[in-house]
């Protein structure tokens, strides 16, 4: 390993990080609370894209071009520079302190990164809350490294804003002439669900500056592979109702509607993913649902891949579910790497999310459930007392047979089964 220093720097192919590789900060908190982030910059060195800033509630930006991770008190990014967007030429790896302290009190810590280690100390700093310890930047259409070492007054959210960025608080600004174009904002306070049984309880709050919808939004990503087709899943919705009636809403055929009955609307298909754009469905949701329904509502979302599309499976393309609430922000992004049924490439459909619309809350966790090798059923819901179950059991349905969206579905007496 070859030590560097303050300031140094040099090519990353001369360090051996040719491809794929990783950027570990092994911070020595000494009783503090240290939070690790990766900032993606553009070429004005400004975070002009949210999905870019990488740390503890958003661990991967899109086409897992940087992805974070922990192993004991080291923070570890995996960097993939060929995933990233032309737009971003700078990667800024930085540690800040949650709370009370400051850097002095950090013990030995360090940044590696192929066969470079830069060093660095609570010795370095005086009052400090943060430290920008090290960057990966594009020069000359090279990538480069440099130790930087750089202490800074603030934490995390003062580091956000000194790279064109702002924290996400729901506060909004008042209305201007001619704006400045709005920095970025991202939600330092936004929850990661990654385990089935996980749940979270965002508040639909009402009155005036309330949010207007709910939007979920199902993402995924190319898988690498030759066939472009196998990267077209679908996002769909079941609804259900009170009294134990099923709607599902789909594109193009069953895309619902926001101000009237089922108050859930699919704002369309989207059938092309890239290693540098991943694929982005969106679902716009009447907060005011279970109200409108007329009592307690369930939500089913899950990704779908059609056979006629080709053999994948849902492990490579890594499907996450946001659901944002003005400022309130939830992802279930359950790893289906560790499911041996997601990596099956004749397993068609997976459930990435569910919701209980309950009054004025909405509890939300990831599922993990996939259907049966070689079938296309649809996950379907069951009202078990106060508590829902699934079934992946549902009616096979496929985009084109037709809008029969009016046509509410009951098998709550006798569960469906397909055959």
């Amino acid at each position: 390993m070859n030590e560097i220093g303050r300031g140094q720097k040099g090519k990353l192919a001369d360090i051996g990080c040719a491809g794929p590789f990783n950027v570990t900060l092994d911070m020595a908190p000494a009783g503090l609370v240290i939070d690790v982030a990766c900032f993606g910059l553009d070429a004005d060195s400004r975070l002009s894209d949210e999905r870019f800033m990488i740390f503890f509630n958003q661990k991967a930006s899109p086409a897992d071009a940087v992805r974070y991770d922990t192993r004991g008190d080291a923070s570890i990014f995996a960097i993939d520079l060929a995933r990233l967007p032309a737009s971003i030429e700078r990667l800024v790896f930085a540690a800040s302190i949650d709370g009370d302290g400051n850097m002095k009190r950090l013990g030995q810590s360090a940044m590696t990164l192929g066969t470079a280690r830069f060093g660095f100390s609570g010795a370095d700093f005086d009052t400090e809350k943060a430290v920008i310890v090290g960057e990966l930047y594009l020069r000359d259409g090279s990538w480069r490294y440099g130790a930087v070492g750089q202490g800074f007054a603030g934490g995390l959210s003062a580091l956000l804003a000194h790279y064109g960025g702002a924290e996400d608080t729901g506060a909004r600004a008042p209305a201007a002439p001619a704006p400045a174009p709005a920095a970025p904002t991202v939600s330092l306070s936004k929850v990661t669900l990654t385990k089935p049984g996980e749940r979270h309880v965002v508040s639909l709050v009402k009155g005036a500056g309330a949010p207007k919808k709910l939007v979920v939004r199902a993402t995924w990503q190319d898988n690498g592979d030759s066939n472009s087709d196998n990267d077209d899943l679908d996002l769909r919705v079941g609804l259900l109702l009170p009294d134990g009636r099923m709607k599902l809403i789909t594109a193009p055929d069953r895309p619902g509607a926001f101000d009237s009955a089922p108050f859930v609307r699919h704002m369309g298909d989207v059938q092309v993913a890239s290693a540098r754009q991943p694929a982005t469905e969106t679902v716009e949701v009447n907060p005011a649902l279970a109200q409108l329904s007329g009592g307690r509502v369930a939500l089913v979302f899950s990704v779908y891949s059609a056979v006629g599309n080709g053999a994948v499976s849902v492990a490579s393309l890594k499907p996450v579910m946001r659901m944002e609430y003005g400022e309130q922000v939830v992802e279930c992004a359950f790893d289906f790497n560790g499911s041996k049924a997601a990596r099956d490439s004749s397993v068609y459909t997976y459930v990435i999310g569910t919701a209980i619309i309950d009054g004025d809350q909405i509890s939300l966790g990831p599922s993990g459930q996939t259907s049966e090798p070689g079938s296309e059923n649809t996950p379907w819901l069951h009202w078990e007392g106060e508590r829902v179950r699934i079934s992946m059991d549902g009616p096979i349905f496929f985009k084109g047979d037709g809008d029969d969206d009016d046509d509410d579905l009951d098998y709550s007496d006798s569960p469906y089964r397909y055959s």
